[in-house]
Parts: C-alpha cells; structure tokens; sequence
C-alpha cells in the first residue's frame, strides 16, 4: 500500500540537509503505502545527507447543531492522531543543502577533469547560458535532438552549482508552453542554484506570468525596453460542442460516473455545468494563489501589494522597474557588458560562456556527483497512456503500456537496482493499459522501495498507476486524480436522415449492436448495460484507490482534477474541518497512513 508525498519529484541528487531523518529511498522502504507531506522539496540525489549513508546512482528509462460539530471535530482529531503515531519531522522535507567541498574533494574533481573528453571541457570563470522556450519535456533527450529537457535542465542546474569552472547562470526567458507543475520545479532549481552563492541572472523580453515567476526567482531580472508584459492576471476557459453536434444531427450518449467528471461535457453540453465551474474555480484559485505567494517571497513584498499592481494592468515595463519587480531596463549586449565587469573580464574579449547543449555533455562523474555501484532505475511514462503502439506514435509522445511493463519487469528482475522512481506525466487514457501498468508497479513495489513522481499532470490513468507506489511524490501544481469513467458513443440517425444517408445492421446476440448501431439510439436495456459497465470500471479504479490508500470505500466524493496543493486547502473529510484549522489539521493527515480520500470522482 502507500502513502501519497507531496513531496519534490526526482531526476537528479543533491544533498539532503541534516533535518532529514531518512532518504525519501529509505522512507518508501519502511512504509508500504503512499504518504501525504506537504511540498517543501528538492530532489532525491546521489549523495545523500542521512544517518544511512548510502550512496545510489540513478539511471533512467524513457519513455448542523454545535454538539453535533464538536462531536465531529473531536473524531476527526482522533482520526488524525491516532494513525500511525508519526510527526512531521519523521519525514524527510527533500530540502537541499548545499555543502562547500573540502580540499580533497576539490582536488579529486579537478584531477577528474583533466581527463574529460575535449567536448566536455569548459573554461575556468564560464557562464552558464540556457534559454527557457516553449515546450518542455518531461524525457531525456540525446545530442542530436533539439529542444528542452527538464531532466538535462535540472541536473545542469545542480552540476553548475558543484562545478568549480562555472561563476553563474544567465537565464534567458521567452514563452513558455510547459504546465506550472514543471514551471514550480524549475523555480525550486532556480533557487536551490542560489544557495551555491553563485550568481543567477535572468532576462526576459516577454513577460508572461510563468515567465515572471521563473524570472523573478534570480538574483536579478533585466528586461529591454521594448519588452512586452502581459502580467494581467489568469483564465481558464472550457469549450463545449452539444449545441454544434445539434445543430448537425449528432446526439452525444455520454456515461459519466462523479459529477465532477467533466471529461464528457464537451462532447454533450452547450454550457458549463455549476460542478465544472466550482472545480475550475478552485484550480484557478490555487494556480494565482501559489503564483502570488512567490511572487511575494522573492521581491519581499506584500501580497496584496503585489496583487494591486496585477490589477493595474501594466503594461509598460517602466513600471515593473519603478515597482521594484524587476532589477533594471537594459538590452542583452548591455546585460552581458555587465557580467565583463562583474568577472574582470576584458572590454575587448568575448565573455566566456557554455550553453545548455554542451554542458548537458558535462559528465555528473567529473564533478563527483555520482553514487556508488547500487542504482535507483528511473522509468519515464509521458504521454496519453494506451495499451499498444499505434501506427502514428513517436518515441516519447504516449505511454505505450506493454513497452512500459517490460521495462518494469526488467527493474524487478535485476539485482542491480535497489529502488525505483515511476516518472509520470500522464492525463490518462486507456482504462485497461492502466490496470496492467498498475499490477506491475505493485509487484515491482513489493519487491524494491517505489516512489511515483508525478509532473505536470498525473490524472485519471496517470494517478491510477502512482497509486501502486510505495510512496507519490508531486509539485505544488501538480495537477492530479481524477478517479472516474466516461464513456461515449454517438448516435447519428438525424445526420444519417437530413444527408440522405441510410445504414441497416444485421446481427446475432441481445446485445451485439450495442457498440456498433450508431445509426438509432441505445434500447432502454442496452443503455443499462452501458451504464453498468461504466460503473463496473469505475468500482475498480474507485475500490484500488482505496486500498492504495488503506482506506474503506465510504469518503465522499471529491473534486474530478486537482492540484496537489488544493488537497491541503479543501476539507475532505465527511465532516466539517474550521476553515482557520484546515491547513494544520490536514498538514498532520497528510503527514501518517492517509486517512484522506485522494478517491476524486
């Protein structure tokens, strides 16, 4: 079983500080169901700060009346009390620690690399110079491919802050189309770089508020003049089609279980529902909420004045100057005349720099970042999750279920590797590729400690497989659940009628054309059979995250799609928590067996 941790999620490994009691390894050893803790994080790494001392490489795979209240009061606090009899300090926060280097460690990376190859080496006093755009990936990338890798940006991140070569970062900031859980990561890295006292710079010539929220978190933030900003504020929309398949003739039959499910509203609503609504509202409320705090936490501002200045609607990036939110106005070449002067560098020579494709080259070896001979397996899934390859897939794009079963079964059967991380980013798909993805994760758990380390987005699917996981770790912004079932068919008799068009099906067995006669609408005995087995997938999904949970099949239904950090906002339990305790009543759920219902339907 498991316990759900909302911790950080793991591609590279610093150094745990001393508060830690034990390895987020260690931990999903000792506790065999997941465990709620609430984000303080960095990433499991290879060098270990823990009474165990063990030292792991990592190596990855792609792809009512007031007595009536007290009364409930009082249990719950029971509930919550009488768990496990675990604090909050009995689990490791992930926080990193940065450690200076004694002379012999020093000495053993320089004398490292002296033997590095000539593509691998870089200039004493360099830069680091990456660029943030567009899609990020979740995958390792080779040499070969373009674009962004957030498991090769995070581990150069902690690699420049080790490496005696590198002086600081510039970070240049353009668009970004990645969701906010690996924008928070990329934050986190950010300022876990700046604990090296080295210098991280940042430049942003389109300021959006994913951009800012990154750009804002460097020691200092410049921007052109003519810079765009386009920090108004957030939105979520929601499109439907029911008035259009009307329009044409189309009748959606959509069999959803939860209310809010609202994956089918698309296909058979004209508007919004009041379910969808209220669940959009509070993702929203969490999304701007997070944003809002960090933006205070890194400016030193307060948070309503920070909200004041988003409800201006600035647009001029003199103000973001004369507001403090940015450190200076001044174009690259300026920036970079800066940084000549800041390293000694001569007025006539080229600042020396490395960018983010040759130093991903960087060998973790050579600046002593690696563990021992036991490995921790890294297993990607990334990608909509379907049970075999399709014609048109790429290498990365889908979580192919049988390739991803094999790859677990070859974790479990090698003696090599003594835990394994489940790297999920997955809205989910195919119900029963899901199913056998999670039969192999649990066996996988029972033999070797398994942490699931949730993205952007582990919904539906995505969540159905974490949940076979000694222990679930995820970002603030996660977006995670979504435990239910939709199912559709069309009926098309009224196209078939206005085009002209006429189809007659022949068939054997009460029930043949149940998936097959778009042409009419279901029989009344049909449309029970549709409904019951919809119901029939959903108790199996509903009754596995229960036992994942240890918990009895009885909580209240909950919100369809949340963020991670909603389930330490919202009370769910099937009784009132006061609003001024709810942090602090679930922080302690969070932080034992999980009594919290992660059932969303």
């Amino acid at each position: 079983m498991a316990k759900l941790l909302l911790l950080h999620a793991p591609h590279v490994i610093p150094r745990f500080s001393s508060s830690s009691s034990r390895s987020l390894v260690s931990a999903a050893a000792l506790y065999r169901r997941p465990l709620l803790v609430n984000p303080q994080f960095s990433h499991i790494g290879p060098r270990l700060h823990s009474p165990y001392n063990r030292r792991f490489s990592a190596r990855a795979f792609d792809d009512s009346p007031a007595s009536s209240a007290e009364m409930e009061k009082e249990k719950q606090e029971q509930l919550l009390d009488g768990v496990s009899g675990k604090k909050d300090e009995d689990y490791p926060t992930g926080e990193m620690e940065y450690e200076n280097r004694n002379a012999w460690e020093i000495f053993v990376v320089k004398f490292r690399m002296l033997f590095a190859y000539p593509w691998q080496r870089v200039r004493k006093g360099s830069v680091l110079t990456m660029t943030l755009r567009g899609q990020i990936s979740d995958q390792l990338k080779s040499r070969f491919n373009s674009g962004l890798s957030l498991p090769q940006l995070s581990e150069n991140f902690v690699k420049a802050a080790y490496d005696p070569r590198i002086a600081g970062v510039y970070l240049h900031i353009d668009p970004l189309s990645c969701g906010w859980g690996k924008v928070e990561e990329i934050r986190r890295h950010i300022l876990n770089f700046k604990k090296s006292g080295k210098f991280i710079v940042g430049y942003i010539s389109i300021c959006g508020l994913k951009e800012y929220y990154l750009g804002c978190a460097c020691n200092e933030l410049f921007a052109p003049p003519s810079a765009y900003s386009f920090l108004y504020g957030l939105t979520v929309q929601a499109s439907f089609l029911g008035g259009v398949f009307e329009k044409v003739g189309i009748e959606p039959q959509v069999q959803r279980i939860g209310k809010y499910k609202s994956a089918g509203d698309q296909l058979s609503r004209k508007s919004i529902s009041e379910e969808n609504y209220e669940m959009l509202s509070v993702l929203l409320d969490n999304i701007y909420s997070n944003w809002l705090d960090g933006v205070s936490d890194a400016t030193g501002k307060k948070r309503e004045d920070v909200e004041n200045f988003i409800n201006q609607g600035v647009y001029e990036i003199e103000k973001l100057k004369e507001a403090g939110l940015i450190k200076d106005i001044r174009y690259d070449d300026e920036v970079i005349t800066m940084l000549k002067e800041r390293l000694g560098v001569e007025k006539d020579k080229k600042l020396p720099t490395v960018d983010y494709k040759k130093y991903s080259g960087v060998k973790k070896w050579t600046l002593g970042l690696t563990g021992g001979r036991d490995q921790i397996a890294i297993i990607r899934a990334g990608g909509s999750i379907s049970r075999v390859k399709g014609p048109l897939s790429t290498p990365g794009s889908a979580i192919i279920a049988e390739q991803l079963i094999e790859k677990i079964r070859s974790v479990r059967e090698s003696k090599k590797y003594k835990a394994a991380i489940i790297r999920i980013d997955s809205p989910g798909g195919d119900a029963l590729a899901s199913d056998l993805m999670w039969r192999e994760i649990k066996l996988l758990a029972e033999t070797k400690p398994v942490i699931a380390s949730m993205s952007d987005v582990a919904a539906s699917g995505g969540y159905y497989m974490a949940m076979a996981a000694n222990a679930i770790v995820a970002e603030n912004l996660t977006l995670t659940g979504s435990v239910g079932v939709v199912t559709a068919r069309f009926t098309l008799a009224k196209l078939y009628e206005k085009i002209g068009f006429n189809k007659e099906t022949i068939s054997r067995g009460k029930y043949a054309e149940l998936l097959g006669a778009e042409e009419r609408p279901l029989k009344p005995e049909e449309a029970e059979l549709f409904e019951k087995s919809a119901q029939h997938a959903y108790q199996l999904f509903r009754d596995k995250a229960a036992l994942s949970r240890s918990m009895p099949v009885f909580v209240p239904i909950l919100f369809s799609f949340l963020y991670s950090y909603a389930f330490s906002r919202l009370n769910i339990f099937s009784y009132h928590v006061p609003r001024s305790t709810r942090w602090k009543k679930l922080h302690r759920a969070e932080c034992g067996p999980v009594r919290m219902l992660i059932l969303v339907v």
